[in-house]
């Protein structure tokens, strides 16, 4: 069969005032590029998986006016999307549809919304896509494609995970790929909608299948960028102070995203920096304390981890390690006064980058049901405002205009030129002090 892995690609957003303030705004426009430029490990897992007799394609698709939309005749398409882009993809799978052509859509939006999904798709993959995928494929060929594959309840380990297929991008289109060292996370963020949504526990891929990826990347391109796809990586410390040092020997800078633990750490630190990671991105979702309250439904962690926040940071950095630090507004308890406490909190701790969403209701999601329940909801089904900037619920403490308005000052603060310099500088200044501290003592940062 000819085969196309199609992703909906690129940063989605409805308020115009805040699309036109992000042309000036490089701290802003950078972290948005990164992602945005990002290929859909996913479908490359998928495709990677797919027996080599198949022809296997890898497209991209910006927006439903680019001119990728006209392909060629497929004999199966695999789409992947997230929920602010999920109407366009059901809008480019009726297309093929109405060509003959059977389409697979998977992915958290369609987990959380199957038969929504099944109106527009020939067949829906909820959970992980790898332990369906040769079934869906061989149904395919016998032309009895099923309408939903349902692998929630299947027992898919990480050390059965196939190479991403790498060699089909072109590589001269991004500046970072993407590698998965584990699934899931042990904390339960009431807004979260990580992998979570489709695992059902975390799990860790084993390092030489980590290992053997990065190599097959470097095969291609050599000194790459890669950022790892995990929610939280560093949640088994023994296992990353095992494969630190083998990712050392690969010369790689990375980036990734953690929780506080971290900080806690300094071995781990020094491995980390030594082993190329440039900046680890921490959820810290307020600058002050009442609004962490029940975010993390598990153990309330945001919440008992608050009064080392400023600490955290300032070891972290020490270690020549970037915080980009992130930041919610519009939770509960917050009032208007939030967007002047990140300013003050961003200052104080002299965060090397920060960013800044709007609390934002991803269906499947423990916060949807709620508000959705307290009617608070504005459109319940409008997928197009999930995109972390567009407001689409009635926040408490602040009335809408007020989110609005506070949010496009505080971007403007935040990532202003001389805001965005300021920072990198105040950083590079820090840790040459400290390293000239830790010469002192003996011991010299890598």
């Amino acid at each position: 069969m000819k085969i196309a892995f199609i992703a909906m690609s690129g940063i989605r957003a409805c308020d115009t005032e805040l699309l036109e303030l992000g042309l000036t705004l490089p701290g802003f426009v950078e972290r948005s590029k990164q992602i945005a430029s990002l290929p859909s490990l996913g479908l490359l897992t998928l495709a990677g998986m797919t027996p080599k007799h198949h022809d296997i394609h890898y497209i991209e698709i910006p927006d439903l006016t680019a001119e990728s939309t006209e392909v060629d005749h497929f004999d199966l398409v695999a789409l992947s999307s997230y929920s602010a882009q999920i109407d366009e993809a059901y809008e480019l799978a009726m297309r093929f549809r109405a060509r003959g052509v059977p389409v697979v859509i998977g992915g958290p939006h369609v987990t959380a919304r199957p038969h929504e999904a099944r109106k527009y798709c020939t067949s829906v993959i909820l959970g992980e896509g790898e332990p369906v995928w040769l079934q869906v494929l061989e149904d395919a060929q016998q032309g009895r494609l099923k309408l939903i594959y349902d692998a929630r309840k299947l027992d898919f380990e990480l050390a059965d995970a196939p190479m991403p297929a790498f060699e089909l991008l072109k590589i001269e289109n991004y500046n970072r790929l993407t590698v998965q060292t584990s699934r899931g996370c042990p904390h339960n963020c009431e807004f979260c909608a990580g992998s979570n949504l489709i695992c059902n526990r975390y799990k860790q891929k084993p390092a030489e299948k980590v290992l053997a990826e990065i190599d097959r990347i470097c095969e291609i391109w050599p000194h790459p960028f890669i950022e790892f796809a995990d929610d939280n990586s560093f949640v088994d410390k023994a296992y990353w102070k095992a494969l630190l040092p083998e990712l050392a020997k690969r010369k790689i800078k990375w980036f990734t995203e953690t929780d506080l633990s971290v900080a806690d750490d300094p071995e781990l630190l020094r491995r980390m920096r030594a082993a190329g990671c440039a900046q680890i991105l921490i959820g810290f979702e307020s600058p002050t304390r009442d609004p962490l309250d029940r975010l993390e439904l598990n153990r309330n962690w945001k919440l008992r981890r608050f009064a080392q926040y400023k600490t955290a940071i300032k070891t972290i950095q020490s270690h020549g390690i970037t915080v980009n630090g992130c930041f919610i507004i519009g939770l509960d308890g917050q009032t208007a006064d939030v967007f002047d406490d990140i300013v003050a909190f961003v200052r104080e701790t002299e965060l090397y980058e920060v960013q800044i969403t709007i609390l934002t209701p991803f269906p499947g999601t423990p916060l949807y049901d709620r508000l959705k329940k307290a009617n608070r909801l504005i459109e319940p089904a409008n997928w197009e405002k999930c995109t972390l900037f567009d407001l689409n619920f009635r926040p408490i403490g602040m009335t809408e205009a007020e989110l609005r308005q506070g949010f496009h000052r505080l971007a403007v603060k935040l990532y202003s030129e001389a805001a965005t310099q300021g920072r990198r500088n105040a950083f590079k200044q820090n840790f040459r002090k400290n390293v000239a501290v830790e010469k002192g003592n003996g011991y010299v940062l890598n």
